[in-house]
């Protein structure tokens, strides 16, 4: 598993969002999974001349993505992804809402039935105030997760040993990971100084899949 480097501030768009697209190689198929206003599928077609598609359930954000000429389709993620065929993408993309998954699981197995390379970002319950915060009695409230306790949309919080430990239970080959805090990258002990998450994994299907 490497952890990557350069991560300049381009076009506007996040840095975390310039890592994945960093991580996505040019000319290929990349379907994006809760894409939002669909900033990253509009970037990675105009700079890397990606053939991109989004799901996204939110009426405002799709009408935003179709502005940007953003193909997307209008359905809920947790209904999974039987609308596309196996291993139809190179990558497909899951940013800041794994999270918010009631079937965690069942999400990333189907990212890696349709595609070689799945990517994955998430809040880091890990970030050492929110352990302080909890010593005090209290559920953690930061800019990364800005929620009380009975209005946050996030219903599974881990940390980055316990996602890598899901992923090698689900045979997910980590490839890369990165880690950030607000929107600057934090190479040394991320674990503890991290407000978010990147991971991109390698698919079990994909050697299978070339076989056939």
């Amino acid at each position: 598993m490497s952890q990557a480097t350069d991560t300049g501030s381009r076009d506007g768009i996040r840095q975390d969002l310039v890592r994945i697209a960093s991580w996505i190689e040019p000319n290929t198929r990349v379907l994006d999974l809760g894409c939002g206003d669909g900033t990253l599928l509009a970037y990675l077609r105009d700079k890397k001349n990606v053939d991109g598609a989004g799901v996204e359930l939110d009426d405002q954000r799709v009408i935003a993505s179709v502005r940007r000429g953003v193909r997307v389709i209008q359905q809920n993620l947790e209904e999974g992804l039987a609308l596309f065929d196996g291993m139809q993408f190179d990558s497909v993309v899951l940013s800041q809402t794994l999270q918010s998954m009631h079937h965690t699981e069942h999400i990333l197995r189907e990212m890696a039935r349709v595609a070689r390379f799945g990517i994955v970002s998430f809040p880091n319950f890990g970030f050492w105030p929110h352990g302080w915060s909890i010593l005090r009695g209290r559920m953690p409230v930061t800019g990364a997760m800005p929620y009380q306790w009975y209005n946050t949309p996030n219903i599974h919080l881990c940390t980055l040993k316990d996602f890598q430990d899901l992923a090698e239970s689900l045979d997910l080959r980590i490839t890369h990971r990165a880690a950030f805090h607000n929107d600057r990258e934090i190479k040394s002990l991320q674990g503890w100084r991290s407000t978010l998450a990147v991971y991109r994994f390698e698919s079990p299907n994909w050697a299978q899949h070339n076989k056939g």
